[in-house]
């Protein structure tokens, strides 16, 4: 198992990945070579444009995409060698996602959409645990037409982290969200990640986010730009955009 410089167990490594899309007979190329290592426990920020690549690259590294080119390392294991029942297990066992959107039921409170993924898992949260862990300990029994955006969207992280998953993959999670409710979701990534310790990938277009992160990632035209490291980082509660 690969370590960085402070100890930190290497979760993702990937190795001269490429994504080209075709289209008719038009090829997209969404990646272009990204070597890139994900640590344990670190919250990363990926930067870049619509068109970037930043999503696709999210996507690979959650199992919901394949590279064309390229290896893909989930703790030392080969991913691009998984098969379909492997993929789905992973996505399953170890990875929670966060979206824009944030997908809840409409029928069911806080608790029951939590409890979907909960019934599924190995080794799960309460659906209260996850709740509290958001800050909607009080919400719990309220259907999501009864919740604000940025707590419908805290529901969304407490059903992605309630499995316990090892990482936590987020596109654009406050990009339907006004900067109050906004920062209420990033504090609640950032529980997640200090209390749990879950290894956090956000994509966003939003460069004020990335001061909150451990590193910084600038994605640009499918490659990356600049990877670096914030030596003092901001609390998600002093963020101002």
């Amino acid at each position: 198992m690969s370590e960085r410089k402070n100890g930190a167990v290497t979760v993702f490594e990937t190795r001269g990945i490429t994504k080209v899309y075709h289209m008719g007979e038009v090829s997209v190329h969404a990646l272009r070579g990204i070597d890139l290592q994900l640590f344990e426990g670190e919250l990363v920020v990926m930067l870049g444009r619509s068109g970037s690549g930043k999503s696709t690259l999210l996507n690979i590294l959650g199992g919901l995409d394949i590279p064309s080119a390229g290896e893909v390392l989930y703790r030392d294991q080969d991913m691009s060698k998984f098969d379909e029942n492997e993929l789905t297990r992973y996505r399953r066992d170890h990875v929670g996602f966060v979206f824009q959107f944030y997908n809840l039921i409409p029928s069911l409170t806080a608790r029951e959409n939590v409890a979907l993924v909960t019934e599924i898992a190995g080794d799960p949260l309460k659906p209260e645990d996850a709740l509290d862990l958001v800050d909607l300990g009080d919400r719990i029994d309220h259907f999501p037409s009864q919740m604000s955006g940025g707590e419908q969207q805290r529901v969304a992280i407490a059903r992605a982290i309630a499995k316990q998953p090892d990482v936590l993959l987020c596109d654009e999670p406050t990009g339907a969200l006004d900067l109050n409710t906004g920062v209420l979701v990033l504090e609640a990534l950032e529980s997640v990640n200090r209390q749990l310790g879950t290894t956090t990938a956000v994509i966003t277009h939003n460069a004020v986010i990335s001061d909150m992160a451990h590193r910084v990632i600038r994605l640009s035209d499918g490659s990356i730009e600049s990877i670096e490291t914030n030596e003092t980082r901001c609390s998600a509660e002093d963020l101002n955009w």
